[in-house]
């Protein structure tokens, strides 16, 4: 981080060793914190001196499906670490029963995964009991069951008498996901999702997105679910809506990068309040890292780069670690190191983000960006 307009003078570097010798000692953490974000800070990112991770982590699990969580503090402290700076919180909407063995459903195909708003409560009061320092948090509601659109006003409800202006986001919440079809999930049907209308009112009253899972097809039916996320937004054009994960998943491992991206491309451009996350490793593993892939990618990332959200995915069960969660986060930003500065500040240093939650929060400038990858 540098002072004013200077592009590669001492400052950057003095800073730099700064930072690591800090972090070395203990007293400081990767990357900037967040007064450098403030709307007063006169300062710029570089790139080749600073991490290329995000600094946003728009969709992060800190309960899980089934079992103990890792605990809250712990995972903040993984946010820290890394140099997140500002974190959605999701819950699980989706739970195993109590009295499974499982801490993820698909060791447990069969058993249903319900809706609950159990993760929302356990979420708000980890905040309220150990506010997060150096981290700035967002609250989301994921006990929405789509498919019952009848109980999601009255949860809200619940969650505003209990913890009142504490939750700012809605997701994730699942319209069609393949991957839980073993356990009760099924599609959304059309018909359903005209039955929203009254929470998606309240959503766009309170200036809320909601995120939604919603799968595009499989390997042998590409787009065999996307005429339900097309019912949403044209029925829903007023609402802010992040579509997960591109609309890809662990089901759909094969289809063409370029149709992909003309597909995306399309709606976006008639969509003019749709957003896209590209969290979750499986985009970088079957998409991003391919190498004909890749150019394809960084072009449509850097023409939509006000669109896009990045984030982990990450799901903080008690199998999982610190050193999952920064490979998690490494992978999920590998992409961000081959974009243009506009796109690596809008996506990487949160610019969408707080424009997306209207945070007082700004990104700062880059002030270098380097021709190639640095490998940091």
């Amino acid at each position: 981080m540098t002072a004013g307009g200077d592009r590669r003078g001492p400052p950057a570097r003095r800073l730099a060793v700064a930072l690591v010798a800090l972090g070395a000692a203990g007293c400081a953490t990767p990357g900037p914190g967040l007064e450098v974000f403030s709307t007063s800070a006169a300062a710029c990112y570089d790139r080749s001196d600073q991490p290329q991770t995000a600094v946003v982590d728009s969709h992060l699990h800190v309960r899980p499906f089934g079992g103990p969580p890792v605990p809250f503090d712990e995972v903040m402290g993984y946010l820290r670490d890394t140099g997140v700076r500002f974190v959605n919180i999701y819950g699980i909407g989706q739970m195993l029963p109590v009295d499974s063995p499982c801490t993820y459903y698909l060791d447990c195909v069969g058993t249903p995964v319900v809706p609950t708003l159990k993760n929302d409560f356990a979420n708000a009061a980890s905040v309220l009991a150990n506010p997060p320092v150096g981290v700035h948090v967002t609250l989301a509601m994921t006990f929405p069951d789509l498919s019952r659109p009848e109980s999601v006003v009255a949860g809200m409800e619940l969650l505003d008498t209990e913890f009142p202006g504490m939750f700012r986001w809605m997701g994730e919440v699942n319209l069609v996901k393949q991957a839980l079809f073993g356990n009760g999930h099924e599609p959304v049907p059309p018909a359903t999702i005209a039955e929203w209308a009254p929470f998606m009112a309240v959503l766009r009253e309170r200036d809320i997105p909601i995120a939604i899972h919603s799968d595009l097809g499989s390997d042998d039916e590409p787009t065999r679910y996307l005429p339900l996320m097309q019912e949403v937004l044209d029925r829903y054009p007023d609402n802010r809506i992040v579509w997960m994960h591109m609309g890809l998943s662990l089901e759909l491992k094969t289809l063409p990068a370029a149709e992909h991206i003309r597909l995306l491309s399309s709606m976006l451009d008639r969509h003019p309040n749709l957003m896209l996350d590209i969290t979750w490793r499986i985009i970088d593993d079957n998409y991003f890292s391919k190498a004909e892939n890749q150019p394809l990618y960084v072009d449509f990332l850097n023409e939509y780069s006000e669109r896009i959200l990045p984030g982990t995915d990450f799901l903080a069960s008690s199998n999982k670690d610190f050193d999952v969660y920064r490979g998690e986060l490494q992978v999920t930003s590998r992409i961000l190191r081959f974009v243009d500065d506009e796109a690596f500040r809008n996506i990487g240093l949160g610019a969408n983000y707080f424009r997306l939650l209207g945070l007082e929060y700004e990104a700062p400038a880059v002030c270098v960006s380097p021709p190639y990858d640095t490998g940091r």
